[in-house]
């Protein structure tokens, strides 16, 4: 193999190799906030809102399903949410809980398009003639937030966002793995230090 060519061999694979650790490091980011004047250690059981244990909200296409979304996604939230709080030495209670949760889903689109020129100056002194912008470079990706309420007596104490971006082709159980994994990394967070 000649130089030249393993040059190019090895920037291919450096190439892809770069796009499929980005795509695998993305994860699940998550932002937290708590009543600073709530005591957390008093707090020893829970149950879920009992006017509803949650909402799914999408903004994606106008065949989007929210009851459809909902009958699929809340029995993994729930299931997790309670092995989580377990973990937390929370225990559900039947009745008078001392917290109650509510989740909310929200599901959209994000989508980042480049176009050729966009980070040229509108001026002919860059040596460039200024012509029409074209689409480079287009990434759409299913967007979601997982939206996790703890509240006391009708005040919410604490709230936790996890937000996530998937691949459109993503299959049901990268999906159901993706949600798992952002309520574990909500509640890693409950309750605050």
């Amino acid at each position: 193999m000649q130089p030249s060519q393993s040059r190019i061999v090895f920037v291919t694979i450096a190439t892809t190799l770069a796009l499929v650790f980005q795509t695998w490091l993305e994860g699940v980011d998550v932002n937290v906030e708590h009543d600073k004047a709530f005591d957390f250690k008093s707090a020893r059981t829970w149950a879920w809102n009992p006017e509803e244990a949650g909402h799914v909200r999408m903004a994606r296409t106008q065949e989007d399903n929210p009851d459809g979304m909902k009958h699929w996604a809340e029995p993994v939230i729930l299931d997790q949410v309670a092995t989580e709080m377990m973990r937390r030495g929370l225990q559900r209670a039947p009745s008078h809980p001392d917290v109650t949760l509510t989740y909310y889903l929200m599901l959209g689109i994000n989508m980042t398009a480049q176009t050729m020129g966009q980070f040229l100056p509108a001026t002919t002194a860059w040596g460039y003639a200024p012509f029409a912008p074209a689409t480079q470079s287009i990434k759409m990706m299913n967007e979601g937030a997982l939206v996790l309420d703890v509240a006391a007596k009708g005040t919410v104490v604490w709230r936790g966002v996890a937000k996530a971006r998937v691949a459109f082709d993503a299959d049901e159980k990268k999906r159901e793995a993706v949600l798992r994994e952002g309520v574990r990394d909500l509640l890693k967070r409950y309750p605050p230090k």
